[in-house]
């Protein structure tokens, strides 16, 4: 399983955004119009499940400039056509009000297919997120790698959470959309599988039992990609700054990385009792930073920096060698300072209701990136 690479490992980050009004917070079904808008990003971008949500995906990128680039420009022009039409291009896991409507299928064959399987399970699925895909040498060193990163899923739904208001209210979850996505026939973390063959053989019988129409319906929070030599990890919420996207992203290429060098020298893969790394990402995605983190592999539970600093601490050599250490240091220190991005969200709607949310969320896209003076201290 000898790495194919020289260097650090390439990924890519794939963004959804939903489109909220600008007057109510509620889903706009404006992804057409802002496509024809804006010409130039076309190739870039995806229309999604519901007419409400964008996506766009970066090129596959060395550095972080690359991909900070890439994703501040979209946001930005996409931003602009957005206010055109009384919209806010929002980096948020759900619409925080609105979600009680059944959304508005994109008018697609897939997903008029999906609506009729998945029925009303499908009828709310705002959920909107940030993906990161990371290059791995082989199908066999991917599935090492969901078998390894399972023991880390927990901190990086915690790191990442952003989807704490549903329907005007808080729901108590800093990843209510985690709760939500549990609705898809496929969910949660994947089950350990030996190797490559069996992963595939898996997803083949799911297609052909009709639990899944195809495979890119395996909705598990990290698979392996159907369509490119990577591993994409799906847990995290769509997240209010592309620096806070890209910094993320280069954190999994390190744990990516870290467990493609244990798999290499024989490490054994982390023992996780049936259910252990499931019930840990349910609590993480309730708690967020706010409290403790379980450890699937001890089922220990320590406070959330705590784990995530023994985290880092694994993959430290790998962050060191992509030059990406100090960055992922500075991202965590924000973290310990300001919490995760649902606490922002919960702290912008006290203050302000969702008025104040909507300008939170426009200050993340059309300005692309914040600079640090727009931090200030949760509490």
């Amino acid at each position: 399983m000898g790495a194919d690479v020289d260097g650090p490992r390439r990924f890519g980050i794939e963004e959804e955004y939903l489109l909220l009004d600008r007057c109510t917070a509620e889903p706009a079904n404006r992804a057409a119009e802002l496509l024809r808008e804006a010409p130039e990003h076309r190739e870039a971008a995806e229309r999604e499940f519901f007419s409400s949500q964008l996506e766009t995906a970066t090129p596959v990128c060395t550095a972080a400039e690359e991909a900070e680039a890439s994703l501040a420009k979209f946001r930005a022009a996409l931003s602009v056509a957005a206010a055109r039409h009384d919209v806010v291009l929002a980096g948020t896991g759900l619409p925080p009000a609105g979600g009680e409507t059944a959304g508005s299928v994109t008018p697609r064959r897939r997903y008029r297919e999906i609506r009729s399987e998945v029925r009303s399970a499908a009828a709310r699925q705002y959920v909107t997120g940030t993906h990161v895909h990371v290059e791995i040498p082989s199908r066999e060193a991917g599935v090492e790698v969901l078998a390894r990163l399972a023991r880390w899923a927990p901190a990086l739904i915690a790191l990442t959470a952003n989807s704490p208001i549903w329907c005007g209210a808080p729901t108590g979850f800093a990843s209510w959309r985690h709760i939500k996505s549990m609705a898809w026939p496929l969910s949660g973390y994947p089950p350990e599988f030996a190797d490559g063959a069996e992963y595939a053989a898996a997803v083949e019988r799911l297609v052909a039992s009709g639990v899944i129409l195809d495979p890119g319906l395996v909705t598990w929070v990290a698979r392996l990609s159907e369509n490119f030599p990577t591993i994409e990890l799906r847990i995290a919420d769509a997240q209010l700054r592309v620096g806070d996207a890209v910094e993320f992203a280069l954190l999994v290429r390190a744990l990516v990385a870290g467990c493609l060098r244990d798999a290499e020298r024989g490490v054994p893969r982390p023992r996780i009792a049936p259910g252990m790394a499931n019930g840990a990402i349910w609590m993480a995605a309730r708690d967020g930073l706010g409290g403790d983190l379980i450890d699937p592999e001890t089922g220990a539970r320590t406070p959330a920096f705590e784990h995530i600093d023994r985290m880092v601490e694994s993959v430290a050599p790998e962050l060191q060698c992509a030059g990406d250490l100090e960055r992922v240091e500075h991202y965590l220190e924000r973290r310990r300072a300001q919490g995760s991005p649902a606490e922002r969200q919960l702290l912008r709607f006290r203050e302000s209701g969702l008025f104040g949310l909507l300008d939170l969320y426009r200050a993340g896209t059309e300005e692309g990136i914040w600079s640090e003076t727009e931090y200030r201290p949760v509490g």
